[in-house]
């Protein structure tokens, strides 16, 4: 006797559900065709099977309503530990077109907020607060249920208190005409307030005058790279970027090219003291000045990397050469202890593309989000069949 298939299908097509057992044939009854023992099957099996309809057909019921229900949670202030009331909660849905305003509420005294209409469709959503001059972020996967969401915002302060740039680093790459900078300064925050100051910038950067096509990218802490524009300040060459200094980790890129003859000199200037400037040099550059400390090569890319504390200095540049990027991001330095570009530049971070918005930069780092959405949706189906009978 050719033994049936008992595993059980879930079809979902235009909010139709239809649970059957894989390869049933429901045009005639079961036992047609069959030998005459197949009327044998015990009742415990076939109580089995119409349990497991029944589960589908309950699961294809509640999915929709789960994923097009309320989205609720809390707003709570991580610098006093309480509830925060009257922070703007909005939901977005995050599309092709960037994120698209869906509703915003307030939080109550206790710090509770209810958006009532939420975003139909697949793809992401995104749940910001706005606080005291600063947003924070929560991502919801597409599908999943978005309830008792805890979003922790801090109070501000013009001062930076914890806030500090912890490194400062500048990548030279000259091709004979021009040279390419890539300038970045990381910030730490280990306190418990934003450090945000409108008024005076919370960070200042030297510009030379024949900069070109300058661009500044902001990764805050739980967000994307978001484009910032650089304003002037009275002293010349020096800019300031308005940005909230979350607490954790930020990080700031500017990007530039201007004309450069190669050999010849390149003015290093930094406004912050405390920690030493990392100058890179891409294999087929040299760099010379005062003070400069040769900190040895990075095994992959052969780019060299120098160190230099003067918050203001002339380095003389020779050569021309371009890092090899490919060659940074992939691979294992081991545990040499030699200098690594890991810092410079994070593999994750250079994926996302801040220019085209926060959608383009989820959507580029699509398949990391498409492997963690794959494994909660295999732990879910796991459990599923472990709590069937």
């Amino acid at each position: 006797m050719k033994r049936r298939n008992t595993g059980f299908r879930l079809c979902l097509h235009r909010k139709l559900c239809i649970a059957r057992p894989c390869g049933a044939d429901f045009s005639r009854p079961a036992c047609c065709g069959a030998a005459a023992s197949d009327s044998s099957i015990s009742s415990h099996r076939a109580k089995k099977r119409i349990a497991g309809w029944g589960a589908s057909w309950a699961l294809c019921l509640v999915l929709p309503l789960l994923a097009h229900a309320a989205i609720d949670g809390t707003i709570v202030n991580g610098t006093t530990g309480k509830p925060q009331p009257n922070a703007t909660v909005t939901l977005y849905k995050v599309g092709g077109n960037g994120p698209e305003s869906i509703e915003s509420v307030k939080s109550g005294p206790d710090g509770k907020f209810v958006i009532n209409s939420d975003s139909p469709g697949q793809g992401p959503r995104l749940v910001q607060a706005a606080f005291d001059g600063a947003v924070y972020n929560h991502m919801i996967p597409p599908g999943m249920p978005a309830t008792g969401i805890t979003l922790t915002v801090y109070q501000s302060s013009a001062k930076p208190g914890a806030a500090h740039v912890d490194q400062h680093m500048m990548l030279l790459e000259p091709d004979g005409q021009n040279v390419t900078v890539s300038e970045s300064f990381v910030f730490k925050n280990d306190g418990k307030v934003t450090y945000n100051d409108p008024a005076g910038g919370t960070l200042r950067f030297w510009l030379p005058a024949g900069a070109q096509k300058a661009e500044v990218n902001v990764l805050s802490p739980g967000s994307v790279p978001v484009r910032r524009a650089p304003q002037k300040t009275p002293q010349a060459n020096v800019m300031k970027l308005d940005f909230p200094v979350l607490p954790g980790e930020s990080r700031v890129d500017i990007n530039y090219t201007m004309p450069f003859t190669s050999p010849g000199d390149f003015d290093v200037k930094t406004f912050y003291k405390g920690n030493s400037t990392k100058l890179v040099a891409p294999e087929g550059v040299t760099m010379k000045a005062e003070g400069l400390q040769n900190l040895g090569q990075e095994p992959r890319t052969k780019a060299t990397i120098y160190g230099i504390d003067s918050p203001a200095v002339t380095v003389q540049v020779a050569g021309t050469g371009a890092l090899n990027r490919q060659a940074a991001e992939g691979g294992d330095s081991g545990d040499s202890g030699q200098n690594t570009l890991m810092q410079v530049l994070p593999r994750l971070y250079q994926s996302a593309d801040p220019s085209g918005g926060f959608a383009t930069a989820v959507l580029s780092v699509k398949w990391i989000l498409l492997l963690a959405f794959g494994i909660l949706g295999i732990g879910f189906v796991l459990l599923y069949r472990k709590a069937t009978p």
